[in-house]
């Protein structure tokens, strides 16, 4: 029995979620053309409420329409105890017990993508929720950034068009990361978007800006996780860069859809990464109802 089998023999007996719960990008771009989202942008404080306010002069401020993600089965704070939201809790245990021990040192523990082999698996979906879940926190904030930087799928998720980004930052040596934080209305969640397309956006993300960034996200924010929706790792360059600097990976895998040689290539991909988790997305369980399947702690190599 192989490697990955063993892995997915493991992940099938995980609690199972209920399919009406459970949501692709695919079905989620389809669904967002029917919905209204609301998004606004406030403007900075002033001056004299600088020095109480949590949101940098910089900062826009957006409001998420925290019903309409409930309705595309996306976890929110104030949910309470659903299916979906104890899954992603038992998700998130382990990634942060990693990113915040002190026992077990992980460089760069609290940058954590989420990627997956092949397009339409559902890891933006999972990223999402992810963030979601962990801005419930008590003791911790998340910073999502949406670096799939040639289909960036957040901000279609959340409603809203473009903005400065990430690539923009890497571009002009003048914009700090804090100057293209998007803070929400969900208040331990913070977002950056991919920014505007470029055609050296793999250069840029390899580049002496990207490592000093991201080293500054890991210390300069070290009391927070950040999460990284990276692109596809067999489709794009972009994500093999990106995980040789990640502290942690949870590679999404879609049940009876991504074959085992993909995975395998993957995870060849992210070899690099001493900390690799799976999200066996879409399985089948035996009463014909799809759920989330949960490893870590694997040894791939």
């Amino acid at each position: 029995m192989s490697i990955i089998e063993k892995a997915a023999n493991k992940l099938r007996s995980k609690v199972n979620v209920n399919a009406q719960q459970l949501s692709t990008e695919e079905s989620t771009a389809k669904k967002e053309n029917n919905t209204e989202f609301a998004y606004k942008e406030t403007a900075p404080e002033s001056k004299n409420n600088q020095a109480s306010s949590p949101i940098t002069p910089q900062t826009k401020q957006v409001s998420i329409n925290l019903d309409e993600l409930n309705k595309l089965g996306i976890v929110t704070p104030d949910q309470g105890k659903t299916q979906l939201a104890e899954q992603f809790r038992i998700i998130k245990r382990p990634l942060l017990t990693k990113a915040f021990s002190k026992s077990e040192t992980i460089k760069n523990g609290n940058l954590i993508m989420i990627a997956s082999s092949l397009a339409g698996e559902g890891k933006s979906f999972c990223a999402l929720n992810l963030a979601m879940s962990i801005a419930s926190e008590m003791d911790h904030r998340v910073l999502l950034v949406d670096a799939d930087v040639a289909r960036p799928s957040i901000p279609r998720l959340l409603g809203f068009g473009s903005q400065k980004g990430l690539l923009d930052v890497l571009l002009d040596k003048k914009l700090d990361i804090s100057d293209v934080m998007l803070q929400t209305n969900i208040d331990k969640l913070t977002l950056v978007t991919a920014g505007e397309k470029h055609s050296h956006a793999t250069e840029l993300l390899a580049g002496q800006n990207m490592s000093l960034l991201l080293d500054e996200l890991a210390q300069r924010y070290n009391d927070r996780i950040v999460i990284f929706d990276s692109p596809p790792l067999l489709l794009t360059s972009e994500a093999r860069v990106l995980a040789a600097r990640m502290g942690q990976i949870v590679l999404v895998v879609e049940a009876e859809q991504t074959t085992q040689h993909a995975v395998k290539e993957a995870l060849k991909q992210i070899e690099s990464c001493s900390s690799i988790n799976l999200i066996y997305n879409k399985a089948r369980a035996f009463s014909g109802k799809e759920y989330y399947g949960y490893g870590y702690g694997y040894n791939y190599s």
